[in-house]
This record gives C-alpha cells, sequence and structure tokens, in this order.
C-alpha cells in the first residue's frame, strides 16, 4: 500500500513542475489546430475532386 501512496505523492510532485499554459494561449492553439485542420480538409477534398475527375476522364 505504502508503494501506491508513494505513486500518488510523485505524480502531485510532477503535476506541480508542469507549465500549464493560459486561457487565452489555450484559445489561440484551438484555433490554430482547427484552422489548419480546415485548410487541410480543402485542400483534400480539391485534390480528390481533380484527381477523380481526371481519372474519370481518361477511364
Amino acid at each position: 500500500m505504502s508503494k501506491v501512496v508513494g505513486f500518488f505523492n510523485d505524480v502531485k510532485l510532477e503535476l506541480n513542475k508542469v507549465s500549464w499554459p493560459t486561457w487565452d494561449d489555450l484559445k489561440n492553439s484551438t484555433y490554430v489546430v482547427l484552422n489548419l485542420s480546415l485548410i487541410l480538409i480543402l485542400f483534400l477534398f480539391f485534390v480528390d475532386l481533380i484527381l477523380s475527375k481526371i481519372l474519370s476522364y481518361i477511364l
């Protein structure tokens, strides 16, 4: 049982060392991820559309 208590004490100690982002940093990072995901989705959509048109024209 002492190993379990020691483990959780070590976890608590390590979590206190973590540099947590502020709320504004977290929101900004979320916006960046969402925008880049949208750009990638649109890019892949248009590449797929163009390639499918080329293949349908060839076949």
